[in-house]
């Protein structure tokens, strides 16, 4: 696609792809290290999550097994909080971390945030956008050049970046729901006796370099978008 030899396109999209490299590389290199230190209360992230849940009164909300590396995450709609096996199972610093952060969206849920509802009412729209956009953008330019003089390749192309337009929502979005519900996490963690002082090091090292996940994956959109909105210009024009 002549998309990925463009320049301006790598101009935009390189700090995502670089920054996004980075974080994850600091994920995994945080998680892993962290994974190896057992808490001092020996507490695995399925009993974290379930003390912090109870001690919130969030007695309906259920813990689940599933499968896969970190593919920890909080489903508002069947109020179910699903651990990856290396976070419900173990006994760790890391596993403690993530648990609790997971916790926080469930917190945020039953507090009604108002920047998780907004994100739970994106989900379709952002789906749609980051699957779909891309390739009516490229459809409403090779219709530019095929049907000159209408302009009806110019306004499928601009749907397309309308489109695109609410993933990025999604992921400016997700910003504040994720830095909130590791900022609760981290104290909760230590106001319920869970981990002490000396153990919030880890924890913090792997919710930041989870953070900057986040981060990257915005910044990586941004810069996509600002690309598609340079090439509709220049079509305009």
């Amino acid at each position: 696609m002549f998309i990925f030899y463009s320049p301006l396109f790598w101009i935009l999209a390189l700090p995502g792809l670089v920054l996004g490299l980075f974080a994850q590389s600091r994920v995994k290199g945080a998680f892993n290290k962290y994974s190896k230190v057992r808490t001092h209360r020996n507490v695995t992230g399925a009993e974290v999550a379930r003390t912090l849940l109870d001690a919130q009164g969030l007695y309906d909300v259920s813990i689940e097994r599933t499968q896969g590396n970190l593919s920890d995450h909080y489903d508002p709609r069947s109020k179910v909080l699903r651990l990856s096996p290396a976070v419900h199972d173990q006994p760790s610093v890391a596993a403690a971390g993530v648990a609790a952060h997971e916790m926080g969206h469930a917190l945020q849920d039953a507090g009604g945030y108002a920047a998780l509802n907004l994100r739970s009412a994106l989900v379709p729209a952002a789906n749609l956008g980051s699957s779909l956009a891309p390739m009516i953008f490229m459809v409403g330019l090779f219709m530019d050049v095929l049907i000159k003089g209408t302009g009806l390749g110019y306004y499928i192309s601009l749907l397309g970046v309308g489109l695109f337009g609410l993933a990025v929502l999604f992921t400016l979005i997700t910003l504040p729901v994720e830095f909130d519900a590791s900022k609760r996490a981290k104290k909760l963690l230590v106001s319920n006796g869970i981990l002490f002082e000396d153990e919030m090091q880890g924890v913090n090292k792997v919710l930041d370099a989870a953070a900057l996940t986040y981060v990257a994956a915005a910044v990586a959109a941004i810069g996509q978008l600002l690309y598609y909105v340079a090439i509709l210009g220049g079509r305009r024009d």
